[in-house]
């Protein structure tokens, strides 16, 4: 075979491209020959690089907070996090990557690896938006936010169903709210309004005062048949401390019993006077049952809304408030948020509260998914790290780290504020110590964020100096094997707030016999709270002195016992009752007066200015000059 034909061979295998096991030990194949002449010319350039040496360090300027880790020093540095490790042992200061190291030490840490430090201080970590003012010329007009409030059952969330024109209120246990709902409503010319509906419910006032602070109009509910009740005067006062506009919707107007002139004139008492009585507030006599007069409603909130010129940039990284937060099963933290300028959008990444997350999904108020939310919408958002609370700030930032690293700061001031929340003085130690306060250990989990925060302060206000409810944990969502395993450790009973165990919540439950109470309305579990603390304190022992006696003289009476002759000072002695011997106002012994004569003979009772003999029970310490102090037990079942 000549060697053309060699050739010829190799080319064609060349063009075929395909590698067999037999060619590839041939040994003749080009791939192979290439492969090799990869490996000479990595080989010539670490030659060429040798010689050359090394390239030019790169000085970098270090950002160092007065925290950080050394994980996160090493990404500044552009450095292994392994060099700092080794270089801090050698430091004598033996720490992990994951370990937070003061500013100092990162500084000679910079220094020892050639680079510049640039110190700022943990405030300078966090997000002033107060500074951030957005220029006159990008603001653009928005909706107007308007906040539902009112007593319980005065009709907020049918007023908001007849507007919206779909059914809230059906959906709500006992009918009555029990957490902030926000809604968009496209009104008839074109226009949009944002309505959040707030609990009228007493323990809800954190949610109310949360309410009136994103708002730009408040709507106050008062129904005709029914005047001013506390929670109307409460979200007033709430209105009044946020600086809100406030219209006034009397409602229930189709009721014959109606007297719309009457909460005209009950208004006045909290210096609210309405546009009839010569004043600035609009008032609206409405129907949420018949639908009557909503037009005049929205037109009222309409000629509010322009008199504010309510503006906002929408083209800018959003800012938000939460709502409402909570977990969900199957998305993880949701977060009811409110957009307050700027746009949001699906990617966005955020800093909320102590949680940072990259927004997954917004969902709307009417289940769907939506890609971006501009200035006064309320939409979900999926993608957070954990649960904030509600009517924590969101803010929009640059990457993830920036997230990250103004998270881990809010996060380390908060627990700083945990661990030195109250310091212990050696007269608090002693006063915890001597308090004979009862306390009623909870666990608690709720829906929402909200209600969560609502029962809490609901049920430390029903605590007493006798017994206080101390609250072992709350949060949100299922109840879970952790929450049963703390409980059944106190014995404390686990409250579920509209929420269930899991199933293995459930098993443990049953074996430890960890007591679990549902409820879905927020008075019912009070109720409950009340009744179980009193029961805990047991009956209250009631005592009323009958009469009192003093010991003239003491003789013996059978074998071991004393009797002792006695003169009746007040009131009357009577067989029976309850006694306390006491010697120079010392109480010597309790008994009871087991017998009673007058001049041998038995007797009921002996009134005062007559002697008497008694035989006490359990007691011969007796003596002349004692005192007896006779009266009777009363026990009566506690209230709170």
């Amino acid at each position: 075979m000549c060697s053309s034909d060699l050739g010829q061979r190799g080319d064609d295998r060349r063009h075929s491209g395909k590698l067999t096991v037999s060619r590839a030990l041939s040994g003749d194949d080009d791939r192979a020959r290439s492969l090799a002449a990869l490996r000479r010319a990595r080989e010539k350039e670490k030659r060429a690089y040798a010689q050359s040496g090394p390239r030019e360090k790169q000085v970098r300027d270090v950002v160092v907070p007065e925290s950080i880790t050394v994980g996160e020093l090493a990404n500044r540095m552009a450095e292994k996090a392994a060099d700092l490790v080794k270089a801090l042992f050698k430091m004598g200061t033996p720490v992990t990557v994951n370990q937070s190291i003061d500013q100092d030490t990162a500084e000679l840490l910079v220094t020892e690896f050639g680079h510049n430090i640039k110190r700022v201080s943990d405030s300078d970590v966090d997000i002033d938006t107060a500074t951030d003012v957005d220029a006159p010329e990008t603001l653009q007009p928005r909706p107007p936010v308007v906040t539902i409030m009112g007593h319980v059952d005065h009709g907020k969330t049918s007023l908001l169903d007849a507007i919206r024109g779909a059914k809230v209120a059906s959906g709500e246990a006992g009918g009555i709210t029990q957490h902030i709902g926000a809604y968009q409503v496209k009104v008839a010319d074109g226009s949009e309004l944002t309505f959040l509906d707030t609990p009228g419910h007493e323990a809800f006032s954190e949610m109310r005062a949360r309410g009136a602070n994103v708002t730009d109009i408040v709507v106050l509910v008062v129904a005709a048949d029914d005047g001013l009740r506390p929670q109307t005067v409460e979200a007033i006062n709430h209105t009044k401390a946020a600086g809100v506009p406030m219209i006034v919707a009397i409602n229930k107007i189709d009721k014959p019993e109606a007297k719309p002139q009457r909460v005209r004139e009950e208004l006045l008492q909290h210096e609210i006077v309405v546009e009839q009585l010569g004043g600035d507030v609009q008032d609206v006599e409405v129907s949420a049952l018949k639908g009557t007069n909503l037009d005049g409603l929205l037109d009222a909130i309409a000629l509010q809304a322009e008199i504010l010129e309510l503006k906002a940039n929408p083209d800018r990284a959003a800012e938000g408030t939460v709502i409402e937060a909570k977990l969900d099963k199957g998305r993880g933290p949701l977060a009811t948020v409110l957009v307050q300028r700027g746009t949001l959008k699906v990617g966005d990444v955020f800093v909320v509260g102590a949680a940072s997350g990259k927004v997954r999904a917004m969902i709307d108020d009417h289940g769907r998914q939506v890609k971006q939310a501009g200035p006064s919408m309320p939409v979900e958002v999926l993608g957070l790290g954990s649960v904030p609370s509600a009517g924590d700030q969101l803010t929009v930032v640059e990457n993830e780290a920036r997230a990250r690293e103004v998270a881990a700061y809010r996060q380390g001031v908060l627990d700083r504020k945990r661990t030195t929340a109250a310091p212990m003085s050696l007269e608090n130690m002693f006063a915890n110590k001597a308090s004979t306060t009862i306390e009623f250990p909870l666990v608690i989990k709720a829906d929402v964020q909200g209600s969560a925060e609502a029962i809490v302060n609901a049920l430390n206000r029903i605590s007493t100096d006798e017994i206080k409810v101390r609250i072992l944990s709350s949060g949100v969502g299922a109840i879970t094997e952790s929450d049963v395993t703390l409980a059944s450790a106190t014995g404390a009973p686990i409250i579920g707030f509209n929420v269930r165990p899991n199933a293995k919540a459930r098993e443990v439950a049953a074996r430890n016999k960890t007591e679990l109470r549902y409820y879905d309305v927020i008075y019912h579990l009070t109720d409950w709270a009340k009744e179980a603390m009193a029961g805990n304190l047991g009956p209250e022992i009631i005592e009323t002195v009958v009469g009192r006696a003093r010991v003239q003289e003491v003789f013996p009476a059978g074998k071991r016992d004393k009797a002792a002759g006695l003169l009746v000072l007040e009131g009357v002695i009577r067989k029976g009752l309850h006694a306390r011997l006491t010697r120079e106002d010392v109480i010597v012994s309790k008994t009871t007066i087991s017998s009673l004569r007058r001049f041998k003979d038995d007797v009921a009772q002996v009134i005062a200015g007559l002697e008497c003999g008694v035989l006490l029970a359990d007691t011969n310490d007796i003596k002349a000059g004692d005192n007896l102090e006779v009266f009777e037990v009363e026990e009566r079942a506690r209230t709170l």
